[in-house]
């Protein structure tokens, strides 16, 4: 039960970080990749069909961690305190800008949510670069873990946009090498940290792993429900 829990929480973190790290990724770079208005609309059109269900992967690690692993939630939550509220506020303001975004239509309102976006998810990966850093015992590695949330949801784009959107995103990103880097960093951080002394006692410790296992398919169902459903690139502006 302890190899299974731990190699869930590597999933889930795995996948927080490729999936939300991405969405954030792309709305720091929401101002170069998009020039003006509509471009904006059509970068943002790229990740708007997925960011939610990322997002449930972001809550998904949060309640292993608080359930399978308290020794670590504590020091991640109470060591990192003023890291994870600046993170939240960053997840906050970027998803408001995302949704308020198309309630005005208004050039003023449209460049004040893509600035929200840009400062939230600016903000978010800021704060996550510092909690990994932390993790894995170098502060000094949070600028560049930043910036790595910003090549990996340039990747994305390339893969989701066309013409001069997608050659803008190409040139400052490669998708599967940050994706390899995030799983190196998911795996380092895995084996510094003693896990194991980290875990819940028995009986948490099993009925967490077995209600996070039942609804693994589901979850992964879903994304991939999603992912296909928007399979195709983005060529125009979407809903948000």
């Amino acid at each position: 039960m302890e190899i299974l829990a731990i190699a869930l929480l590597a999933f889930f973190a795995f996948g927080s970080l490729t999936l939300a790290g991405g969405d954030a990724g792309v709305g720091m770079l929401l101002p170069w990749l998009g020039r003006s208005r509509t471009e904006r609309r059509t970068v943002i059109a790229a990740f708007g069909p997925f960011f939610l269900a990322d997002e449930v992967w972001l809550v998904a690690l949060a309640g292993i961690l608080v359930g399978a692993f308290p020794g670590l939630e504590h020091e991640l939550f109470f060591g990192q305190r003023t890291a994870f509220v600046v993170l939240l506020a960053g997840w906050i303001v970027r998803d408001a800008g995302l949704w308020w975004r198309s309630r005005v239509d208004s050039p003023r309102w449209a460049a004040g949510c893509d600035g929200m976006i840009f400062v939230g998810s600016w903000t978010f990966a800021l704060a996550l670069g510092q909690i990994l850093g932390a993790l894995l015992g170098n502060r000094l590695l949070a600028p560049f873990l930043t910036l790595l949330f910003a090549f990996h949801g340039a990747g994305f784009c390339a893969r989701r946009l066309t013409g001069v959107l997608r050659d803008r995103a190409a040139r400052l990103g490669r998708y599967w090498v940050s994706t390899f880097a995030l799983g190196a960093v998911t795996v380092v951080a895995g084996v510094r940290l003693d896990l194991e002394a980290m875990l819940a006692e028995p009986a948490t410790l099993k009925v967490v792993t077995v209600f996070v296992t039942a609804l693994l398919p589901l979850l992964i169902g879903a994304q991939a429900l999603t992912r296909w459903a928007f399979r195709g690139r983005a060529t125009g502006p979407g809903y948000l």
